[in-house]
Formats: structure tokens, C-alpha cells, sequence
């Protein structure tokens, strides 16, 4: 099992300082200022409003930004927790959610825009709530898919010898949960997060500032500061806020990121400890801080012992039944699997009687556009693994060089291609090549970072005795890379690979079709096709394209992906 490992350093030798006052005023700071910021998404929705580029505001715009970021990714948590769970514990929603998973993480931001923004705008009507609500959920469609992937992988990837033991302590479903299979996905969890972040802040541009036929939704925020900026041509405006993004997303790293790494390190499968390990000052000065140790005694210790012995209690007084299903339970999984059937009956009987509509010329459109999308991809996800995996492994098994390294990564992944593309892409009309030479890049952008954290996450997994072993039989470069690292990282870089796919094939949206400078550049593919319909609010269009870019992602992910992913449950898995 895992238990966790406490600092003997930090046990009553902690001394008072200047941190310890200012931490408790710090965390008050923030709740303020996150309770009035989000005070402000309940006023009327300005439709006219004009985000105003001067320096002063960005301050403003960045803070909301956060507040929205915040919101998306608690969303997306919870979701992952849930919703991987399920999977895992059920062997008939595992049939259900996992292709219902590839579904939702190839449908585009874009393609979900139409109905969240209707419905939303519809059910709080010329309030500023509803774009509020419809822009973090378009975040949190950028931000939770590759967190479910992983969570999920790291579910089923648990040693089996682990699981027999859970079995023979006889732990309740809880127990379980809180001391084998949550801990076992917290490495994974912590990296992807940092992935999800970085998604989110990639695709904020469009959550901040979306257009929907001639109706045009803006948000005061760092993301349609940038928005903006890139339509107007405004290079010092452009360079300001990447510059303001760069140093959130700093301080973020410092704070918050590189504390969860390190910490997250205990929950490796390990019997010897690492040589080296990831280090963070903040989480160092938290285990010694004595302010931390006094609301740790006094309030999460016993929080957690209750919630722990609540449920505990809960799953003990019900553990004759659990060997039995319950007839309650299996009426109440068909009835809900029936009405998610009929719902998507219903909605394909519907999507069929608009589809019917189309012209013959549409659909060679959209068919031949999603060749020219798939070459792409297919390109990007080359190119993708030829960059990530040497540099992943690298990162992942030097904590020194992770600690340089994993905020320039992080900033690298966050900065939004798209608001820098108009520059790239006036470089590259001089030279030739244009849309379709940037639309490669931009996409290759957009999803490397996918593979990039899973792989840094994977190597930082390998049990350390591994490596050691590695070096007394004194391995070649080579047959450590083919009899450890890549059968090491192989379920990480499956993870990684298919939400990459998913984004390079939403960042097409981006890529084949742009706006610079009152033109309209695009290159042939399904990407161009989404924005134009979009733009146009031809949803009959939207519906086809979205549909069968869909369809494309999850064959592949059917066909390709998923026996990958078996195979690497069943002869990759970690054997303890």
C-alpha cells in the first residue's frame, strides 16, 4: 500500500518567521479577491462591449481569467474522479463511458459552442452569468480529457498483487479508494493537470471571445485581451500580454505546480528511495511551517478523520451485501443506460433529418477536407513523438533538470499559438508555404504537449530500484531505452498519444483558418470547415463536419489506440 512519508526534519524542530504571518493573510487575500471577482459574473451582459487594449486593465482581465481558469479546472477534477471511477469499478459503464470518452474529447470547442452558449444565454436571459457559465465549460471541455485518460489508465494499470492485498485487509469500497487507487493516479493527476492547464490557457482565446452567426460573444478577460490584440495587428499589445500570461503561469509553476510534484513523488511504487527527487522551497517552508502544523491539528486532521470514519462506517455496515448485487442498482444502471439510448436515438434521428438536406457538393467538401485534416494529423503526430519522448524521459528522470526545465515546458505549452500564428504566418507567406506549412505547426503546437507531460509523468513513475538494476547489469543506452523506458512509459505515451489526436484535430479549427488583418486565410480541411460554418452559423454544415471528425477520431481510437491500450494493461503492467 502506499503510505505516505513524513519529514522527520520538519517534526517540532519548525521556528516562526515572516511566512507564517503572511500565509494565513495571503490565503484570506485570494478568497477575497476570487468571492469578488466571480461577484462580478452575476451583472448584466454588456452585448456591446469592446475589450479596451490599454496596459492599465490587464491586471483586471487577468485575475477574471484566473477566476474562470479556477472554476474550469475544479470542474474538470471532479469530472475526472467521477467519471474514471465508474469506468473502473463497472464493468457494464466501462462499455458505455469509455466510447462515450472518445466521442466527447474529439468533438472541437467550436462544434460544443452552438448549443452550450444557447442554452445558457437562453436559461439566464441578457445576463452576464450565462456567457460566464458557457465560457468555463468550453475551458473545461480543453481541460478534462486527458485527465480522465489518465486516471483511468492509472486505475487499471494497479498491480494486481495490490489489489489481492486490499482484498485480504478486507478494506471497505472507501478504504480502497482513498489508500490504493486514488494514490496510485496521482502522479499521472498532477502532471496531466499541469497539461490541462496549459490546454486551457491555449484555447482561451476562443472561450473569451467567440463569435456565433452575426452574434458576437466577448468576455473581459486576458484571453480576449490577446483575441483583440492579434485582430488588430497590435505587435506591443500582443507582446504585453504573453508577457503577463508568461508571469502568471511562473508564478502558478512556483506555487503550486512544483509543491504538487514534489509531493506527489511519495506515491511512486518504490522500495528503495530515489537518489534524486523533485524539490520545491514552498513545500518544504508548508511540512515546516508551524502555522500549517497547528491548522493541520486542529482542523484537516480531524476533518479527514471524520470523513474517513464516515465512510468507512458507511461501506462496513453494507459489506455482507456487496459480495450480492443489488436488484435496485441493476434496474437503476438499465433504466439509465435506456434513457442515455434513447437520448442518443433521439438525437441521431435528429442529426439524420438535418444531414438529409446537404448537397452532394457538401459532402465532398467535408470528405475531402477531412483527408487533407487526417494527412495533417497523421504528420503532427509523427513529428510529436520524435520531439517529446527523448526530451520527456529526460525531464521526467532528472529532477535537477525538471526543475529548470518543467516551467519552461509549462510556459512553452500555455502561451496561446494562436495569438502569435498572425506573425508566424506573415513570415511564411513571404517565404511560401502559408496556411498549409502553419497549419501543420500550429497543430503540432497544440497537441505535442499532450504526449509531452504523460511521458515526463511515465519516466517519473519507473521505480527508481529499476534504473539501479539497469546500471549493476550495465545496460547499453539502447537496451535500457528497449527493456525499461519504453515498456516503462508505454501506457503513459498510449494516454498521451490518443488526447494528442483529439487536440491536433481541434487545433486544426485554429490552424486552417485564420483572420489577419481583415483577410480570411484558410487551407482545404474538416478545421476550416468548422470555423467557416461557425462564423456563419450554418449548423447543418457544423453538424456534418463536427460529425465526421467524431467519427474519424473515434475509429481510430476503436481500430488503433484502445489494443494498444489493452496491450498495455496486460504486458506492460507493473508487477510488485
Amino acid at each position: 500500500m502506499f503510505q505516505p512519508t513524513i519529514d522527520p526534519k520538519s517534526e517540532f524542530r519548525s521556528k516562526w518567521s515572516i511566512g507564517d504571518v503572511l500565509l494565513p493573510l495571503a490565503i484570506i487575500s485570494i478568497i477575497f479577491v476570487i468571492v469578488k471577482t466571480a461577484s462580478k459574473f452575476t451583472g448584466a451582459y454588456d452585448k456591446e462591449y469592446v475589450v479596451d487594449l490599454s496596459l492599465n486593465l490587464l491586471p483586471f482581465y487577468t485575475v477574471q481569467t484566473l477566476v474562470r481558469m479556477l472554476a474550469a479546472y475544479l470542474l474538470s477534477l471532479s469530472f475526472t474522479l467521477v467519471y474514471a471511477y465508474i469506468a473502473y469499478r463497472s464493468k457494464v459503464w466501462e462499455k458505455i463511458l469509455l466510447p462515450l470518452l472518445d466521442i466527447l474529447q474529439s468533438i472541437p470547442v467550436l462544434s460544443f459552442l452552438p448549443a452550450v452558449v444557447l442554452a445558457l444565454v437562453g436559461l439566464f436571459p441578457g445576463q452576464r452569468l450565462g456567457i460566464e457559465l458557457a465560457s468555463i465549460l468550453l475551458i473545461f471541455t480543453g481541460m478534462t480529457w486527458n485527465m480522465t485518460f489518465s486516471f483511468y489508465q492509472s486505475l487499471v494499470s494497479i498491480p494486481q498483487e495490490l489489489i489481492e492485498a486490499s482484498k485480504v485487509y478486507r478494506l471497505s469500497s472507501w478504504q480502497r479508494f482513498w489508500t490504493l487507487e486514488l494514490p496510485s493516479g496521482v502522479v499521472g493527476l498532477v502532471w496531466n493537470s499541469v497539461m490541462s492547464v496549459a490546454g486551457g490557457w491555449f484555447f482561451l482565446m476562443q472561450c473569451e471571445a467567440f463569435s456565433l452567426a452575426d452574434h458576437n460573444f466577448t468576455l473581459p478577460g486576458l484571453g480576449a485581451f490577446l483575441k483583440a490584440a492579434a485582430d488588430k495587428g497590435d505587435s506591443g499589445s500582443i507582446v504585453s500580454g504573453i508577457l503577463v500570461l508568461i508571469a502568471v503561469i511562473t508564478i502558478i509553476d512556483y506555487f503550486i505546480w512544483r509543491p504538487l510534484i514534489a509531493w506527489a513523488e511519495k506515491f511512486k511504487y518504490e522500495t528503495i528511495e530515489a537518489t534524486q527527487a523533485p524539490e520545491s522551497r514552498v513545500l518544504d517552508f508548508l511540512r515546516r511551517s508551524p502555522t500549517m502544523r497547528i491548522v493541520g491539528d486542529r482542523f484537516f486532521n480531524p476533518l479527514a478523520e471524520s470523513v474517513n470514519r464516515s465512510f468507512s462506517s458507511k461501506y462496513e455496515r453494507s459489506h455482507r451485501k456487496e459480495n450480492r448485487p443489488s436488484k435496485w442498482l441493476n434496474w437503476f444502471n438499465w433504466i439509465l443506460i435506456g434513457a442515455v439510448g434513447f437520448i442518443v436515438l433521439d438525437g441521431t434521428l435528429e442529426a439524420g433529418k438535418q444531414l438529409s438536406s446537404l448537397s452532394l457538393d457538401i459532402w465532398q467538401q467535408v470528405l475531402i477536407g477531412a483527408l487533407f485534416t487526417a494527412t495533417r494529423v497523421l504528420c503532427v503526430l509523427v513529428i510529436a513523438l520524435l520531439i517529446t519522448v527523448p526530451i520527456g524521459v529526460t525531464i521526467g528522470r532528472s529532477p535537477k533538470l525538471a526543475q529548470f526545465l518543467q516551467p519552461v515546458v509549462q510556459i512553452a505549452a500555455s502561451v496561446p499559438a494562436t495569438a502569435l500564428f498572425p506573425i508566424l504566418l506573415l513570415g511564411l507567406l513571404q517565404v511560401g508555404g502559408g496556411m498549409n506549412i502553419g497549419s501543420v505547426i500550429l497543430m503540432t503546437l497544440g497537441s505535442m504537449w499532450y504526449i509531452l507531460f504523460n511521458v515526463i509523468a511515465g519516466a517519473q513513475a519507473i521505480p527508481s530500484e529499476l534504473f539501479e538494476a539497469a546500471r549493476v547489469y550495465k545496460l547499453s543506452t539502447l537496451q535500457r531505452w528497449r527493456t525499461l523506458i519504453l515498456p516503462g512509459i508505454f501506457p503513459y505515451l498510449v494516454t498521451g498519444i490518443i488526447t494528442a489526436v483529439g487536440g491536433a484535430w481541434n487545433a486544426s479549427i485554429a490552424g486552417e483558418y485564420i483572420k489577419l488583418q481583415g483577410e480570411i486565410h484558410t487551407a482545404t480541411g474538416l478545421g476550416s470547415l468548422i470555423s467557416k460554418a461557425s462564423d456563419a452559423g450554418d449548423f447543418h454544415l457544423l453538424l456534418a463536419s463536427t460529425i465526421v471528425m467524431s467519427l474519424l477520431v473515434v475509429t481510430t481510437n476503436r481500430l488503433v489506440w484502445r489494443p494498444l491500450y489493452r496491450l498495455a494493461h496486460v504486458k506492460y503492467q507493473l508487477i510488485v
